[in-house]
């Protein structure tokens, strides 16, 4: 029996009845095994005894995933929109890589960006909710995005004025050879991650170095209060007071008498 385009495309982007959940079942299937083979292959004594399968197993898991891209392009009616959409883009670039490893070895192993392609059937495990709390969670980071950027503004500006007191300071003798290796070392030890790659052994360097690590746990609760602060802004009780889910796309912030979803402007179940 040959299943019309229509068909097809209900079952490749939908997920509401038995045919497009195996499609998502298999799809996730296919996903997960492809991770699996990249994450093995970089093994190398893995590699060396089975580099062969490895390579016939990913070789079978690319030409079924630009199968399947290729059935989403055409059976999309906005064939440009999905192609420049953000899963358009992560299923091009989930099989770019091993293409691209005929030119240049080892990029095969980048295929462990189809893990990003799990957003894509994470309705069929029924976390559509977590989708809603990840919105709620996107519109806080988004509404914070300026106050973040002056932030950061301000942090790299201390990071350069810090650099160049210690190339001044120390000078090549203890490792600071230039700005850009000051500056370096000033983002290490502001984040308080201290490498101790480079260290300052004078008096003065070692109180600047005092300085900055000291600065640096104000610095970091400074965007997390930001976030935060917009998050318990926009936190409401009716964001989570969920009692329909549209079928078509899995968005659940429905609320009583909608009829059309604000998503997809599907017509709510």
């Amino acid at each position: 029996m040959i299943l019309s385009k229509k068909r097809l495309a209900h079952i490749v982007f939908e997920s509401n009845d038995r045919a497009s959940r195996t499609f998502d079942l298999v799809l996730l299937c296919l996903i997960f095994g492809s991770i699996i083979v990249a994450i093995l292959d970089s093994v190398e004594e893995l590699h060396q005894q089975y580099g062969s399968i490895f390579y016939i197993l990913e070789l079978a898991f690319t030409f079924l995933f630009t199968l399947e891209y290729i059935l989403r392009v055409w059976l999309t009616s906005r064939t440009l929109k999905y192609v420049t959409s953000f899963y358009g883009i992560v299923d091009l670039l989930a099989i770019l890589p091993v293409y691209l490893s005929f030119f240049v070895a080892n990029t095969q192993l980048l295929s462990v960006i189809r893990a990003l392609r799990l957003l894509r059937v994470i309705r069929i495990l029924k976390l559509g909710r977590y989708l809603a709390e990840a919105d709620f969670l996107r519109e806080s980071l988004k509404a914070s995005a300026t106050k973040i950027q002056i932030f950061l503004f301000s942090v790299l500006t201390i990071v350069l004025i810090m650099g160049t007191l210690m190339f001044v300071v120390e000078g090549p003798e203890s490792g600071f050879t230039s700005i850009p290796v000051g500056m370096y070392w000033a983002i290490v030890t502001l984040t308080t991650v201290g490498f101790g790659d480079i260290t300052p052994v004078t008096p003065i360097g070692q109180l600047l170095a005092s300085l900055i690590m000291l600065m640096g746990y104000a610095i970091i609760a400074v965007p997390t209060g930001i976030v935060t602060s917009e998050m318990a802004k926009r936190k409401r009780p009716e964001h989570f007071e969920m009692t329909k889910s549209c079928t078509f796309c899995g968005f659940e912030r429905v609320e009583p008498g909608d009829k059309y979803c604000r998503k997809c402007g599907g017509k709510v179940g």
